[in-house]
């Protein structure tokens, strides 16, 4: 990997349980995460809903404050900047979210909100900032007819390249994209999929990219990191994860792409429920919808194991008295990559 933009040190957030009176233990949203972003690469996260990615997302952004571990941002620590400091630090990480009809004010043009940070930062002349309002948009596929709308004029896509165009104004070095094509149909995902690259090409943009769709980040990441109940279970180099997943989760999440081919008969799906962050199963957090689990799965929390350098799974089936299951994973590879061709 290069130099790290961005970096969490065993980074842990848990939430009280209950009101003011009833704060009895807690709940552990993000648990021991350690994980770096190089600068101008792509980390893919995935998980299913209510994994933790998103409760990651906002330590990031500083929008909540860890419970313990540590947040670096091009090699400083971040996690108890003061206001001021964290000004610095917001024109070089902007964030992307997942509905840009949410995040974008119903009330303001597509000039103001693509201005907006230029002047929260006080960036140049009014005019300076008009001008390179109007200079922006083309680079995510829009003209200048665009700038007197309003968001409730647009589409879904046009909705979320305002928002890109947005976060670009200020020059960032890394861009936190919280399933920024999840608001979409598949057509435009491929569009945006496209423009996160060129983006990164032109302008070495680091990402961030979180999402539960696994074809999406097969296309945008150099590296996914997958978690489960608050925890990363595996980690590696893109080819590594999809072409050859050794956690139980990953193989089960892969296996799941709703990807029609009669190939895939009799591929495992991941079974049972998600359980509650406030109720983690004891010893490996994913034994009790693990078709391998056995004894040890029960007792023990596993360490990372790392069967290849720089590969990381939290699996017990990866000591070196045991053998992890294989899978087909090759095959599902496939048919992910004809589905954004």
């Amino acid at each position: 990997m290069t130099t790290p933009i961005l970096e969490f040190r065993t980074v842990s957030k848990t939430f009280a349980r209950g009101g003011l009176l009833q704060r009895q233990g807690g709940v552990m949203a993000v648990d021991r995460v350690s994980l770096v972003v190089p600068a101008g690469r792509t980390v893919g996260l995935v998980g299913e809903s209510g994994s933790g990615k998103s409760t990651l997302a906002r330590i990031a952004l500083g929008l909540m404050r860890p419970s313990s571990g540590g947040v670096y941002f091009d090699g400083d620590p971040i996690e108890h900047l003061s206001r001021r400091g964290w000004r610095g630090v917001r024109k070089r990480m902007q964030a992307i979210f997942q509905d840009p009809a949410s995040s974008l004010n119903p009330r303001r043009s597509v000039q103001r909100l693509v201005q907006s940070p230029l002047d929260v930062h006080r960036v140049g002349s009014r005019s300076e900032r008009a001008a390179a309002v109007a200079a922006s948009l083309p680079r995510v596929g829009l003209d200048s007819e665009y700038l007197r709308r309003f968001p409730h004029q647009l589409s879904g896509g046009e909705r979320q390249r305002v928002a890109i165009a947005r976060a670009l104004m200020v020059g960032p070095q890394l861009i936190i994209a919280d399933e920024p094509t999840s608001a979409v149909d598949v057509s435009v995902q491929a569009q945006l999929i496209r423009l996160f690259a060129d983006i990164q090409n032109d302008l070495g943009i680091a990402y961030l990219f979180i999402s539960h769709n696994l074809a999406v980040v097969k296309h945008v990441a150099d590296w996914v990191a997958v978690m489960y109940l608050g925890r990363i279970v595996e980690f590696g180099t893109r080819d590594e994860v999809f072409l050859s997943a050794q956690h139980p989760y990953t193989q089960a999440l892969l296996a799941s792409v709703p990807i029609p081919d009669p190939a895939r008969k009799g591929l495992g799906l991941v079974r049972g429920e998600l359980p509650s962050m406030a109720e983690i199963p004891s010893g490996c957090r994913f034994r009790d919808r693990c078709p391998h689990a056995f004894d040890k799965c029960a007792r023990e929390d596993p360490p990372d194991y790392e069967p290849s350098p720089g590969k990381r799974v939290a699996c017990h089936l990866l000591a070196p008295t045991a053998q992890a299951p294989q899978m087909h994973t090759a095959l599902i590879a496939q048919t992910l990559e004809r589905k954004y061709q």
